[in-house]
């Protein structure tokens, strides 16, 4: 968890807005980073958290959050996280063992012409459910906050041949359930390998479902490489949208910070500011 960045986004652990819809994307460049920050966030804030995890494994985002204060085993082991690990799933679909059948989470790898419902089924039916296992209705049953959905990241879906309505579509569903109904919050990563002049092949997908995703979503972090490129003691820059229902629009406010990482946070600074620049 930054606590810059929570200042920046006025959260913290014991404070945060309910049903958001936060989107996280890049260009050139790497905003898991992000991902780490909100996981460590909402684990402190004592929500339950289920994370769709299809670029990495458990022990990738087990080491980082170990980093940061976190310890995902011991959420799990409580009943607070629950993790879809999307590289392990991935292999029980495509080289099923009759020993271990796998989720039908990934089902649409099979066929991924019929969409993404049964991954939406597998956050639906988590998301709705008690969430109480036999271990845990025998001692003191732990009572967690909202419920928070992180996905890293949608944009691997369309490498696996989804298609972006389809995307977009799980991402809406994903939001009404979690958002609107539970009161909860959804996290969703997205990237945009091309320049932003480039609009062809996958980039045009890519392009496509971070313009529908944008218009889905209440908060945005953008993350990209600075303009005047590579920088030791800057490693790039954030935009922070924020889009707030007024009337019958939407009114935005936007805001530019410059960023390093470090190896236990990172810091985010206005442009121009760092002390590696003064």
């Amino acid at each position: 968890m930054f606590t810059e960045l929570n200042s920046i986004l006025n959260t913290t652990p014991d404070s945060f807005t309910q049903g958001e819809f936060v989107l996280l994307s890049d260009r050139q460049s790497d905003a898991s980073f992000l991902i780490h920050h909100f996981l460590s966030l909402y684990l402190r804030a004592r929500c339950k958290v289920w994370f769709v995890g299809l670029v990495q494994s458990f022990n990738h985002y087990s080491a980082i959050s170990q980093r940061l204060g976190v310890s995902l085993t011991q959420a799990k082991e409580k009943g607070q996280l629950v993790f879809l690990e999307g590289l392990k799933e991935s292999l029980s679909v495509l080289i099923p063992e009759d020993t271990d059948p796998g989720s039908q989470a990934m089902d649409f790898l099979r066929d991924p012409a019929v969409g993404l419902k049964s991954l939406y089924e597998f956050v639906r039916s988590s998301a709705t459910s008690s969430g109480v296992g036999e271990h845990e209705a025998e001692e003191v049953e732990e009572k967690w906050g909202p419920p928070v959905l992180l996905v890293d990241d949608l944009s691997v879906l369309l490498s696996l041949g989804v298609s972006v309505g389809a995307v977009l579509d799980f991402s809406h569903y994903c939001r009404a359930t979690v958002c609107s109904q539970l009161q909860g919050n959804v996290v969703m990563l997205s990237r945009c390998d091309g320049g932003e002049e480039e609009d062809d092949g996958d980039d045009e997908g890519s392009e496509r479902l971070l313009k529908g995703l944008t218009h889905q979503c209440s908060l945005t972090l953008h993350v990209q490489g600075l303009p005047t490129g590579y920088c030791r003691d800057i490693h790039g820059q954030v935009e922070v949208c924020w889009r707030r229902r007024q009337g019958d629009g939407h009114h935005t406010q936007k805001k530019l910070f410059q960023y390093k990482v470090h190896d236990k946070g990172a810091s985010f600074f206005a442009p121009g500011t760092s002390s590696a620049v003064l």
